[in-house]
């Protein structure tokens, strides 16, 4: 499988409760953090959600 980078690179203040546990799901507690994923259907699904808050890259 291929990896995936995020990178928060907004606030999650003023955000649904679902948008702030994905993020938290994801591994993204402040912006500028990044995590790296496996590029998996669930973790694209996931970053979908909050697409606005995130900034990905292949690995």
């Amino acid at each position: 499988m291929a990896k995936i980078k995020v990178k928060q690179i907004r606030s999650s203040i003023k955000r649904p409760q679902n948008q702030k546990r994905t993020l938290e799901a994801l591994g993204l507690r402040k912006i500028g953090q990044v995590v790296e994923h496996e590029d998996t259907p669930n973790i694209l699904g996931m970053i979908n959600k909050v697409k606005h808050l995130v900034s990905t890259e292949e690995a």
